[in-house]
């Protein structure tokens, strides 16, 4: 079953845009345990919800997993890895934190550098941990392509 994740970026730094023109990233940098797990745990298929961090905070475009957790090259020590994604759509309409926020079972969440992740009405339940990160039931494909709030430019 696919899975959905997010992943945040500062827009100044490397944007949804930079994703287009390139067509596909290697996921370097990350130097956060938790976000080291999340992301060694996605599979090729998996989308991605792509965060604007700082500036807009807000989900901007869906993004897909084209190769799995490898040995990040720009690490000088330590077990680190990336991944590589390439853009699939827009967002109609950006989906902020504070509308993610709106959402009674979304209401305190905190946003860690990779997450397991579906902003989606058919989440039902927000399972918490001691850290408060993000880890939501993944709704199936079917429910997910109907919520308005992920649905993609035409």
């Amino acid at each position: 079953m696919k899975n959905y994740w997010l992943v945040k970026s500062e827009p100044p730094s490397y944007s949804w845009d930079d994703l287009v023109a390139e067509g596909k990233t290697s996921w370097t940098g990350v130097r956060n345990f938790t976000a080291r797990n999340n992301l060694r745990s996605m599979r090729v298929g998996d989308e991605v919800l792509f965060y604007h961090s700082v500036t807009d905070k807000a989900v901007v475009g869906i993004a897909k997993v084209v190769r799995a957790a490898y040995p990040d090259p720009t690490a000088k020590e330590g077990d680190w890895s990336t991944m590589d994604l390439t853009p699939l759509k827009p967002l109609r309409r950006p989906v902020t934190l504070d509308q993610i926020k709106a959402r009674r079972p979304l209401k305190n969440i905190s946003l860690p550098p990779i997450a397991p992740f579906c902003p989606c009405s058919h989440c039902r339940r927000v399972p918490r941990n001691s850290k408060s990160r993000l880890a939501l039931k993944t709704p199936s494909s079917r429910a997910h392509s109907k919520d308005p709030a992920v649905q993609p430019l035409r």
